[in-house]
């Protein structure tokens, strides 16, 4: 798989930090060196052991025994007296004392100069190398900087890999392609991220089918009534009989009054399809709520069958949406149905069950799979003949989604349509 930009970009400046963190110990390290008299140790020793073992031999032979060990240890040694010592500028140089020994640095190398008991010579070891870190310890540093930069690759390989998805799902969105959907992330760092993204790409893709199929449905819809209209308007200039006018003028006013309908419903799907809206989820005692849909219906029906099976008639639900689903289940039974309902509560699976059904000629298998959209009109005796634009089952679909339930459709026993609302007797809120 091809490494992103971003992800060289962001282990490069890692990496970087690491090594200038590295030099920074270095220059750390060096200066406490520099400046800590007890780094020198060893030469101070050796100049000591030299001044010593130089002590116990006539003066006449000091030069020669220093010479000699200059070159027996390959070092720049040689004797001076403490006026040319002294006579040397060493204004360039950082100093450090410790009892007889003189210590100058500067750069990379030091001049040691020893002063030798009860005289006035002096040891001096010339441009000798200044102490150096440990090789075992400069090992150590680097495979544990090795290590970390194992790890962070390690550590940012997933999340560049999720951001370059990430990327790809947002550009092809971006380019029209409403179905492209990020991949599960494996970092739990950008998990989140396409989280969000995905749940606002298919908000989005879900907003602009809703606006595609509503714009097609409403300029159905408005074809057919002002088409109508239009050729009302003609002939009323044509008609001179007062009874085919006034014909034609009813014509035009229930043709306005269709439009009318049809705009108002459409504003409240509107209203419906936008993001959920606050709901109250209460205890709402749903067989008084179902009995008094029933009274306000049984005037328009010989017949309402009412069956109870709840253990507990106390339900949490949105009572307001709740009703306004029941209402239009029952309202399309009465319409649809040969003169008997028969309404059902029950409770099953810890689901809360509200089963409508009605007597008519029921719905077709292929009609099924789309009652619940919006604009959707069976072909036969569920169609604009009865009234209706097919928004109201869509509306109840909506509001079982918002109860983290449903809204189905089966075959009743009474010959008929089974439309059933059903949701958890504890919804998440």
């Amino acid at each position: 798989m091809k490494l992103g930009r971003s992800f060289f970009n962001l282990y490069f400046f890692i990496i970087s930090t690491f090594i200038i963190f590295s030099w920074a110990l270095d220059e750390a390290w060096t200066s406490y060196l520099e400046q800590d008299i007890e780094s020198y140790t060893g030469y101070k020793t050796m100049l000591m052991a030299l001044g010593d073992y130089t002590q116990k031999h006539d003066k006449d032979e000091w030069e020669e025994i220093i010479s000699g060990a200059g070159k027996r240890w390959e070092l720049p040694l040689k004797l001076m007296t403490l006026a040319e010592v002294e006579a040397i500028d060493h204004t360039d140089h950082n100093a450090l004392k410790h009892s007889n020994t003189h210590i100058y640095y500067s750069g990379g190398s030091v001049t040691l100069h020893y002063l030798i008991k009860g005289s006035d010579s002096v040891i001096t070891l010339e441009r000798a190398k200044m102490p150096t870190r440990p090789r075992l310890k400069a090992t150590y540093r680097v495979l544990i900087l090795a290590t970390f930069g194992v790890v962070i690759f390690i550590w940012l390989w997933p999340m560049s890999r999720d951001l370059e998805q990430l990327k790809k799902a947002t550009r092809a969105f971006g380019q029209g392609n409403f179905d492209s959907k990020a991949p599960a992330a494996k970092s739990t760092m950008i998990a989140p991220m396409i989280s969000s993204f995905n749940m606002m790409a298919a908000r989005i893709r879900r907003l602009i089918e809703a606006h595609k199929e509503l714009t097609n449905a409403v300029s159905h819809e408005l074809r057919t009534p002002l088409a109508r209209t239009k050729f009302a308007l003609q002939m009323l200039d044509t008609i001179k009989d007062d009874e085919k006018r006034a014909k034609y003028q009813q014509q035009i006013s229930n043709d306005v009054c269709e439009l009318e309908e049809l705009i108002n419903e459409m504003l409240i799907y509107a209203a419906f399809d936008n993001d959920k809206p606050d709901l109250n989820f209460t205890r709402i005692d749903l067989n008084e709520l179902v009995k008094l849909q029933i009274a306000s219906h049984d005037q328009f029906v010989s017949s309402i069958e009412f069956i109870n099976k709840l253990p507990d008639n106390l339900v949490c639900c949105d009572g307001h949406f709740i009703d306004r689903a029941v209402n239009n289940f029952v309202s399309n039974a009465i319409k649809y149905g040969n003169d008997k309902v028969r309404v059902t509560l029950s409770l099953e699976n810890e689901q809360c069950k509200i089963c409508v059904e009605d007597n008519g000629d029921g719905v077709s298998d292929e009609f099924k799979k789309v009652i619940f959209d919006a604009f959707s009109r069976g072909d036969q005796s569920r169609n604009r003949e009865t009234g209706g634009f097919g928004l109201g089952l869509a509306i109840v679909a909506r509001i079982m989604e918002w109860h983290q339930g449903q809204a189905t459709i089966g075959d009743s026993e009474l010959g008929g349509a089974s439309f059933t609302l059903s949701w958890p007797i504890k919804p998440m809120r």
